[in-house]
């Protein structure tokens, strides 16, 4: 049977093995921690924890250098693999975002491609041309309710008021006669301009 020198000695190999393997393990180089090595020194440790009073002054002196040594790296191994572990983690989430955000992409572009085309309409005189002006509101609804926005706030007579006042806003600024009025979609958004025709 080993003297207990011989076994601490062991154990101050097996710790320092076990820093070599943990090292080559976070390096890449071992698939595995080295598992078999710690369970050795945890088996010496606890059963010289255990038989302290049959220590010498000397030996009992290496071994609480020693199994300190070995708590200060299993707290490191054990931080080091948790941060391995998460690493894991973080690239897999990385791989999904781009996958998200690549299906995100697409649907963006395929509800711009079933973006209504622009509505677009001439008037001079809205106040006379209330078909004109019915048309450019409905299509202002239909592209507001395709887009899933909010139309509780829309009336008509507002719309009205609203295109009667910028088209003479307009030909007055402009100095001009027609103005031309676009209903478009842009990224999900419905946007209504008013353009002087030249």
């Amino acid at each position: 049977m080993a003297t207990i020198d011989e076994e601490l000695g062991q154990l101050e190999r097996d710790i320092r093995q076990l820093k070599i393997e943990y090292d080559q393990f976070f390096g890449g180089g071992r698939k595995r921690p080295p598992t078999e090595i710690e369970w050795r020194i945890d088996l010496l440790v606890k059963r010289y924890a255990e038989r302290g009073g049959e220590l010498k002054f000397a030996q009992r002196f290496r071994f609480n250098n020693l199994s300190q040594t070995y708590a200060k790296y299993k707290d490191i191994f054990r931080k080091k693999t948790a941060a391995k572990e998460e690493g894991k983690v973080q690239r897999h989430f990385g791989a999904a975002a781009k996958e998200i955000e690549a299906a995100r992409r697409k649907n963006e572009e395929e509800e711009h491609a079933h973006e209504p085309k622009a509505f677009r309409m001439t008037c001079s005189e809205p106040e006379r041309e209330t078909e004109k002006v019915e048309q450019l509101y409905q299509a202002f609804l239909q592209a507001k309710q395709q887009a899933g926005e909010h139309t509780g706030k829309l009336s008509r007579s507002s719309f009205n008021e609203f295109v009667l006042k910028k088209t003479k806003e307009l030909q007055k600024q402009k100095n001009c006669k027609d103005v031309e009025y676009v209903v478009e979609t842009v990224e999900g958004q419905v946007k209504l301009k008013a353009l002087v025709k030249s």
